[in-house]
């Protein structure tokens, strides 16, 4: 796996377990590594669906403190794309972003017993989230990934996005791989 690669799922490790002084360090080794600002950014975002609301703004603005002093060191990050706009049935294209992440439907008791849940992930998960377009499946896999491997308690989700990130590209080494780096850089204290 890339040094960019490597980066991602150490951001979404940091961020998920509110290890600020590491996820700068991760940021800025993301940004060296080329991931863009906004590809950065759109990480961040995303996880707060994984880490919360508090973890996400945490990381935000850890992330634009890192940001003003690069700018002042020198540095001209670049800012990549913006997303796109999306389109006005989000439901629709997240269920189709979640078939075809997972590789079918997406069904069963726990959506059944809370309808809402899946109205949640379908509708805002995989259309609003997923559909935004400046940052590739890929990327947001081993993000999600990152952010799980280091958390306790998700072993299911974990599992899930694991099958999901072989969906995407990854082999079986290279998910080995960034669990080991996750493991060895983000080990839970």
């Amino acid at each position: 796996m890339t040094p960019r690669q490597h980066a991602a799922a150490l951001i979404g490790a940091f961020t998920a377990t509110g290890r600020l002084s590491e996820l700068r360090e991760a940021l800025a080794e993301g940004l060296d590594a080329g991931l863009t600002v906004n590809e950065v950014k759109e990480i961040l975002v995303q996880l707060y669906a994984y880490a919360g609301f508090p973890r996400s703004l945490n990381a935000l603005g850890t992330f634009m403190a890192l940001l003003d002093e690069r700018r002042a060191r020198g540095f001209d990050d670049p800012a990549g794309a913006e997303p796109g706009p999306l389109p006005a049935d989000r439901h629709e294209l997240g269920a189709a972003n979640q078939a075809k992440l997972t590789g079918g439907p997406v069904t069963g008791p726990l959506f059944d017993f809370a309808p809402a849940i899946d109205e949640f992930l379908k509708g805002h998960l995989f259309g609003d989230i997923f559909g935004r377009d400046n940052l590739d499946w890929p990327t947001r896999e081993l993000a999600t990934v990152g952010a799980l491997a280091s958390l306790d308690g998700v072993e299911s989700q974990l599992q899930s996005h694991l099958s999901i990130a072989r969906n995407v590209g990854f082999t079986e080494a290279q998910l080995r791989e960034l669990l080991a780096v996750v493991a060895e850089r983000a080990a839970k204290s």
